[in-house]
């Protein structure tokens, strides 16, 4: 190494020492899938504006309950419900105080059929369809809210042969899409944009209240990145991507 050499290295410790460019932080996400597309647009501004990195991964909120519980280093959980990030404070695996309701979804019968849902969920008492997809009840907040929808209408136990069940809300879109089932129960921010088919969306009162929560994992306790990431999510930038969706916010 030459002296010009040996001084420039030394000149950039000595900058970097002195409070010169941080290197960017990447923040572990786990993200109910649900809400695919909105933390995508979240993330992308949230990096625009800190140079950080998110990186994102999408599942069903039982699903990351596991993983989490069994060691998986996510440092922010966007769950579907609020219990299982109640359930990682209680354990020990979320930071106290962190929690907060970051949207309230809302669940809406599909179809990619025009004419086939009617505006009050009719077509459920029918023989119009083979197949209607769900979420497993067990894992996603909107399986649950499916199976207590068809259970205050009176059709759950007729409808059983009939349900296809995905591992995520994510899967029941998809058996939809793909017409593996001609109607499904999915989230309404899957469909917002979507211009054709028909649906049904189910009035709040048919099922409890589907209240996202996030919450700081214990792995990110000490990092800057995943709190600031969580502090993004309760600003007015990313409320606005929450409500472009269809969720309510609180």
């Amino acid at each position: 190494m030459t002296r010009w050499m040996a001084k420039a290295a030394l000149g950039a410790v000595l900058l970097f020492a002195a409070g010169g460019p941080a290197l960017a932080a990447d923040v572990q996400v786990a993200v109910a899938a649900n809400f695919t597309e909105p933390a995508k647009q979240i993330a992308a501004a949230f990096e625009a504006r800190t140079h950080d990195h998110v990186l994102l991964s999408f599942g069903s909120s039982g699903q990351f309950y596991a993983q989490i519980a069994h060691g998986a280093p996510y440092e922010v959980f966007l769950s579907a419900d609020a219990d299982r990030p109640v359930q990682a404070e209680k354990a020990g695996l979320a930071v106290a105080g962190t929690r907060f309701t970051y949207a309230v979804g809302r669940l809406v019968l599909f179809s990619k059929t025009p004419g086939l849902v009617d505006d009050r969920g009719g077509v459920l008492r029918s023989d119009r369809f083979r197949k209607l997809a769900i979420a497993d009840p067990a894992l996603a907040p909107y399986g649950a809210a499916a199976v207590q929808t068809m259970t205050r209408l009176g059709v759950y136990d007729a409808l059983k042969p009939k349900l296809v069940t995905g591992t995520s809300i994510n899967q029941a879109d998809e058996f939809v899409e793909t017409g593996a089932a001609e109607l499904g129960f999915v989230a309404l921010s899957q469909v917002i944009g979507e211009s054709g088919g028909s649906r049904w969306l189910v009035p709040e009162s048919d099922h409890a209240p589907i209240e996202q929560q996030a919450v700081l994992l214990d792995p990110g306790k000490d990092d800057q990145a995943a709190k600031a990431f969580l502090a993004f999510l309760k600003g007015p930038e990313a409320r606005r991507v929450i409500q472009r969706f269809g969720y309510a916010s609180r």
